[in-house]
């Protein structure tokens, strides 16, 4: 496939750019949101992509064969922080949803659970501390005690009272705890769906439902020698060290990831 040898692991960050450059017609990177091209905050509707995000994302999906950006996020929400990157691939709700070329596909499993979730939406609101925000996302409720987190035991244990008596799966986060959907999505199954056709593939992620993007890409080289993945972790005071773990490189913070990504555009 490739005249430039594929890397092993441990990483060299040169070799990992240089076998990316040379592979550029087949590789695809695949980005997180939350606290990977924006930091984490308080209110989820303030996040935004640091300043840099948006350019040099553009300048890669210019580069190689595909950029993907892979969330918890609705689509919607993408949407309005990335709508000029004509380019860039968008998986809503951990792919539940997919914004491709212009057009929302829903995973039809996961249609007949929208009103159950607008009602547990509404529920939270009332039953849960005032201090809780709560995120409805069409297809998924989130429950965030980021800024009260001595509120978590009794946020967690309401969230999966729910999940037990509606059928509904739990997502962990970070300060949060999601319902969702009983349908098996999650991001594991979008990179080994988008990698199927790729040489070489890099995920940037920071939080536990990260890792097992992580796994799909060592499963990937397990049974394809010549494909070859980077797992990169984006760590800050809130992130296990079983991301960092999982991972073959770490960078510090948004901007760091904006700033590797120019500096390995160079070496195209």
């Amino acid at each position: 496939m490739a005249q430039t040898p594929r890397p092993t692991h441990p990483l060299s960050i040169d070799e990992a750019w240089a076998f990316t450059a040379g592979n550029a017609s087949a590789t695809t990177f695949f980005f997180d949101f939350d606290g990977v091209l924006s930091p984490v905050t308080d209110d989820p509707d303030a996040s935004q992509p640091v300043p840099a995000v948006l350019g040099v994302l553009e300048r890669l999906a210019e580069s190689v064969q595909r950029v993907a950006i892979v969330s918890a996020r609705p689509v919607s929400f993408l949407r309005s922080r990335f709508s000029s990157l004509e380019r860039v691939d968008l998986y809503g709700l951990y792919g539940l949803e997919v914004w491709h070329e212009g057009e929302v596909v829903t995973n039809p499993a996961a249609e007949p659970w929208v009103p159950t979730m607008a009602e547990l939406a509404e529920r939270a609101k009332a039953e849960l501390p005032a201090s809780t925000l709560v995120e409805y996302k069409r297809l998924s409720v989130a429950l965030h005690y980021r800024t009260a987190p001595h509120e978590a035991p009794a946020v967690e244990r309401w969230g999966h009272e729910q999940a037990e008596q509606l059928g509904l799966r739990i997502q962990a986060g970070r300060m949060v705890v999601e319902l969702k959907p009983p349908v098996d999505q999650d991001k594991g199954m979008v990179i080994t769906e988008g990698v199927r056709e790729a040489g070489c593939a890099w995920y940037f992620g920071d939080d536990m439902s990260d890792i097992k993007a992580f796994d799909a890409l060592r499963a990937r080289e397990a049974v394809d020698p010549s494909f070859f993945g980077v797992a990169v972790a984006v760590a800050n005071p809130e992130t296990g060290a079983e991301v960092s773990s999982a991972a073959d490189l770490t960078l510090e913070s948004p901007d760091a990831v904006a700033a590797f990504l120019t500096d390995g555009l160079t070496r195209f």
